[in-house]
């Protein structure tokens, strides 16, 4: 994998599928998608297992793979890391963008561990 990986890259890329409907074609490679990951871990490995997180955050669930749901939430809460956020869970199994949605996650705790937290729901 590339020692000059960009999440900057990859959040604007995903970005742009942003009004796509149905089946999303997405513009990540599979090794960004493992590198995301592989950076993810090592953050999650890092971070307590218990969370103290500060107010305001905005605490979502049930995402399902709705990408644009996941849009209408950043609109409406603000982009990290203006915005604050504790995902519960359920990210993926059910939409039309499941890859792009995970990934979409992965990379904003990438780039603002410290805004930006995925639990195990």
């Amino acid at each position: 994998m590339s020692s000059n990986f960009n999440v900057d890259s990859v959040i604007s890329r995903l970005h742009q599928l942003r009004h796509k409907k149905g089946k999303i074609k997405t513009k990540i490679k599979e090794t960004e998608i493992k590198k995301l990951i592989l950076l993810a871990r090592e953050i999650f490995i890092n971070q307590p297992i218990l969370l103290e997180l500060a107010t305001p955050i905005m605490i979502l669930g049930d995402i399902h793979g709705q990408y644009s749901d996941l849009f209408n939430y950043f609109d409406h809460g603000g982009y990290p890391p203006k915005g604050n956020y504790l995902f519960l869970g359920d990210y993926v199994d059910r939409g039309p963008g499941d890859i792009e949605t995970i990934c979409l996650l992965l990379a904003y705790k990438v780039k603002y561990p410290q805004n930006f937290f995925l639990i195990r729901g």
